[in-house]
């Protein structure tokens, strides 16, 4: 299973946000964290910058909505530009989180699903066949730099399960405090795309660090 990173531009510098998502070009997806102030207690980026970073890059951009009612704006980032789009199973009814995952591939695009750290594994399963990607998260989200919680590895295993039992073409993504130390473990339990912020924008030498976290 070859190991793909996203890293997250939250860890970037806004004021050269080109720049930054340059330095990252050996990477495979980039990561954008779309907060709302109202899912999660941080507000991070939104539509516009989603549509201004789609011409600086060709890497396919992940966009992860920590948002409420998901299904309000899917198709307008579809249309901004994402190319793959997460909704947290935790923001809306089931009906509603289908709908959105529907509106994403009549998009044409990648849909997903994500899980807070309280969210059990079988949360997926009204989803698990309608997804490309599932994302775990080893942090509560809404804030970068967080410590990873080993005791997620569980549920990333039992996730990784139900996806080789269900849709073994989906991805399973992680996504907190992701580095080289904790990267193995997530590898171990099943995760093929590792998100990581500060431990790729931190790092002297991001290729090399991007590196690392892909044979980790």
């Amino acid at each position: 299973m070859s190991i793909k990173i996203a890293p997250s531009i939250l860890s970037a510098d806004f004021a050269n946000l080109q720049r930054d998502i340059e330095r990252i070009a050996t990477a495979d997806y980039v990561h954008v964290d779309v907060m709302d102030g109202l899912f999660v207690p941080n507000i991070s980026i939104g539509i516009p910058v989603v549509k201004s970073i789609r011409p600086v890059t060709g890497l396919p951009l992940d966009v992860h909505l920590m948002i409420d009612r998901p299904v309000r704006y899917v198709e307008q980032f579809c249309d901004a530009g994402a190319d793959i789009v997460t909704c947290h199973v935790e923001a809306d009814s089931r009906e509603n989180i289908l709908e959105a995952l529907s509106r994403i591939h009549v998009k044409g695009k990648r849909a997903g699903v994500v899980l807070k750290p309280g969210t059990s594994a079988t949360a997926v399963l009204p989803f698990i066949n309608q997804v490309e990607m599932i994302l775990v998260m080893t942090v509560e989200p809404g804030f970068g730099g967080q410590k990873f919680m080993a005791d997620q590895m569980k549920k990333l295993g039992a996730v990784r399960g139900l996806i080789d039992t269900m849709n073994p073409q989906c991805e399973l993504e992680v996504d907190g405090g992701i580095d080289p130390d904790t990267a193995p473990a997530a590898i171990e339990a099943g995760a093929n795309v590792l998100v990581a912020g500060s431990a790729v924008y931190g790092a002297e030498n991001i290729a090399a660090r991007i590196e690392a976290l892909r044979g980790a």
